[in-house]
């Protein structure tokens, strides 16, 4: 046997790698990261339902529901690294929870007059293009990370979103003079601005995929015809 080759081990059984995979599964959906993701998803409906009662104490709890999912999201991939259980299918269900979110209330925004169905249909496609895209990138072994637009983008999503779900005016009285803040308006300007930058990051995603791609074809070993 030639030097540094290794006979493979042999394979487990099909039964055993079942209960293995099974095992394992389970173990990663009860650890405490995985539950917090599972819980944003959970909660969608009870945003929904504060959302659709469209009065203004509704309005707020929407909100702080919505703000609570954001902040879950930063916790739970803080505390999958913190406690060294990064799985699979938090890797799976961490983005499925925050984009479900995202969507479920522009969504519903749009028969409540509060957004434009145009730039729900735009930031909805970047999401599931940038989406397929690194799949199609990982599936050939290239990692692509958030570029600063995409952080700058989902920034101004989140803010624009929870004004937009708050969605009344507020006035306040200071030293005489009323000041009127229309809390939709805001959202739209935030939404619409984080559009720039939705089309900005995917133009980036796309651009470092290709390099990627690109890099790891010259790297590749010329092909072998019989």
């Amino acid at each position: 046997m030639p030097v540094g080759v290794t006979t493979p081990a042999p394979s487990p059984r099909p039964s055993v790698m079942r209960r293995e995979r099974r095992r394992t599964l389970r173990e990663d959906a009860l650890n405490l990261p995985n539950l917090l993701t599972m819980a944003r998803i959970v909660m969608i409906p009870v945003f929904l339902v504060f959302l659709d009662r469209n009065t203004p104490i509704d309005g707020v709890i929407a909100a702080l529901i919505y703000t609570g999912a954001a902040l879950t999201d930063l916790l739970d991939g803080w505390l999958a690294r913190r406690m060294g259980v990064v799985s699979v299918l938090g890797k799976f269900l961490d983005p499925l929870a925050d984009k479900l979110i995202v969507m479920a209330a522009l969504v519903w925004c749009v028969p409540m007059g509060r957004i434009q169905a145009w730039a729900v249909v735009v930031l909805l496609s970047r999401e599931l293009s940038v989406t397929g895209l690194r799949s199609v990138a990982a599936s050939e072994g290239v990692v692509i990370a958030a570029g600063s637009e995409g952080k700058t983008k989902t920034a101004l999503q989140m803010i624009g979103i929870i004004c937009l779900v708050v969605g009344y005016p507020y006035h306040l009285a200071y030293v005489g003079i009323d000041l009127g803040v229309d809390l939709i308006v805001v959202g739209q300007a935030l939404v619409y601005l984080s559009l720039v930058f939705s089309v900005a990051s995917a133009a980036q995603y796309l651009r470092l995929f290709v390099a990627a791609v690109d890099a790891k074809a010259h790297r590749a070993p010329p092909a072998l015809f019989p």
